[in-house]
């Protein structure tokens, strides 16, 4: 009976918290919307509808419920969600001015304490533009461009009859870490000897100003290369899958586009709030985060006729899509845009080409797989 009591005496003192920081937040300006459970906020909801076939739910039940900008709580702190592409790009813009780059603990340990993703100010200025400098157009069509199409084919040269896609697209992650290691130590070994200094990514590393050590560089370029790797390889299974689905698209492979903006490989971003900021009616408190979902933007019909299917034929024109240059951001946006967007596209372009002139493409609905057959050749 007194466990009875204690029990609902501790539902209502808990409901009643909730109310009054329902008043509190919604007297400061904030979006509507709901921080969910004391702590652990919505991220358990957000977690589960990712773990089932079709995610969107909990992006759909609350853009209706309070509109494309509302309050949630994720991964332990205060955020507001943005499925608004207007606000996405002002956040974006407004990078290290307003935002700064920020993200959930757990995925800082992912990508490394020197990931360019987790560095800020000037010393992400410089990393981003070195980066783009060796995978902009005119690097790859000058010197990357018959390399690309060398390792495509060779990769798909390798495969047998039968393939499984996505074992395929992670196989060579295993040991990165420890070859650029073994690569960084002994290209430094070779400069300090006085050898030839050659013109790559690694030799601006590591004759750059900040003296960055041996662990640096090698976390560095682990981020970039999991990052390209992952994101690329992930994209290409995904072509594969909606071109199978759709056999019209072969003979013309308009499919990069509707690929990145139906597959969101990058479904967002995290920011944090550098101070209080006003946009679109609502406060964003300095120190909240806030996650702008290209995602959401994406797939949202107000935007995208039918968004939520495969028609590559809707970039032919903008007949079938509202102001697509505003509102397609599959690599982001901003000073801190993905610096491999185009090497990505090309890799991709490569691959679908080599890809449907030398394969032929049987859907048997195998989860996580497309087996694949070659033509014969001669």
């Amino acid at each position: 009976m007194a466990f009875s009591f204690i029990l609902l005496l501790s539902s209502v003192a808990a409901a009643f918290l909730l109310f009054i920081r329902r008043i509190r937040y919604r007297r400061m300006g904030l979006p509507p919307g709901s921080l969910g459970y004391p702590l652990i906020g919505e991220t358990l909801q957000l977690i589960k509808a990712y773990k089932t076939e079709n995610p969107e739910p909990f992006i759909d039940e609350r853009v209706a419920r309070y509109g494309s900008v509302f309050m949630t709580h994720l991964f332990g702190e205060p955020t507001i969600f943005s499925a608004d592409a207007e606000m996405n790009r002002f956040v974006l813009q407004n990078e290290g001015k307003l935002f700064e780059g920020s993200y959930p603990a757990s995925i800082c340990n992912l990508l490394g304490k020197h990931s360019l993703v987790l560095m800020k100010g000037s010393l992400h200025k410089r990393m981003h533009s070195l980066t783009m400098s060796f995978a902009n157009s005119s690097i790859i069509k000058d010197h990357l461009m018959l390399d690309i199409d060398r390792l495509v084919q060779f990769n798909l040269d390798s495969w047998s009859s039968r393939v499984l896609l996505m074992e395929e697209a992670k196989k060579a992650r295993r040991k990165v870490a420890e070859e650029l290691t073994v690569v960084v130590m002994k290209r430094r070994t070779e400069e300090e000897e006085g050898g030839e200094r050659k013109k790559d990514m690694l030799a601006a590393l590591l004759a750059a100003d900040e003296g960055f050590s041996d662990e640096e560089i090698v976390d560095f370029l682990v981020a970039i290369l999991v990052a390209g790797y992952e994101t690329t390889s992930t994209i290409m299974t995904l072509a594969v899958k909606f071109v199978t689905e759709t056999p019209l698209a072969l003979a013309q492979l308009k499919v990069v586009n509707e690929t990145l903006r139906i597959a969101n490989i990058i479904g967002g971003v995290f920011r944090r709030a550098m101070t209080d900021v006003e946009i679109k009616g609502y406060k964003i408190p300095k120190g909240w985060k806030v996650f702008s979902s290209f995602r959401a933007v994406h797939l949202d019909p107000n935007h995208f006729k039918d968004a939520r299917t495969f028609n590559p034929w809707r970039w032919q024109s903008n007949s079938v899509t509202r102001s697509p240059s505003n509102v397609f951001a599959p690599f982001g946006g901003g000073p801190r845009i993905c610096p491999g967007y185009e090497l990505a596209r090309v890799a991709l372009s490569v691959f679908l080409h080599r890809l449907v002139t030398g394969f032929r493409f049987t859907y048997l609905h195998m989860q996580d797989s497309i087996p694949l057959d070659r033509f014969q050749k001669g």
